[in-house]
């Protein structure tokens, strides 16, 4: 299993440290590797504001992909302007 989780740094409303936003299931044998994409649109994004609006905020995005929430092997930031 492979997972996609964002986590926005700097929100103006609280929402959670990691948020799975995909998960793909796939088959392995020992020594293999396999290729995944996720697709971010702006609705992974989004979030509702104070007003109860769904908007983007500028900012950055931690990106997380991995096993599990645990187990992240991978982190990037993504600038959103």
């Amino acid at each position: 299993m492979v997972q996609l989780y964002i986590r926005d740094e700097l929100a103006s409303v609280s929402r959670p440290i990691k948020e799975l936003k995909g998960f793909k299931r796939i088959t392995l044998n020992p020594g293999d590797s396999q290729n995944v994409t996720f697709k971010l649109d702006p609705e992974a994004l989004s979030m509702l504001d104070k007003d109860m609006k769904r908007l983007v905020e500028a900012g950055d995005f931690r990106i997380m992909v991995g096993a599990s929430s645990k187990d992240i092997r991978l982190r990037k930031i993504l600038t959103v302007k």
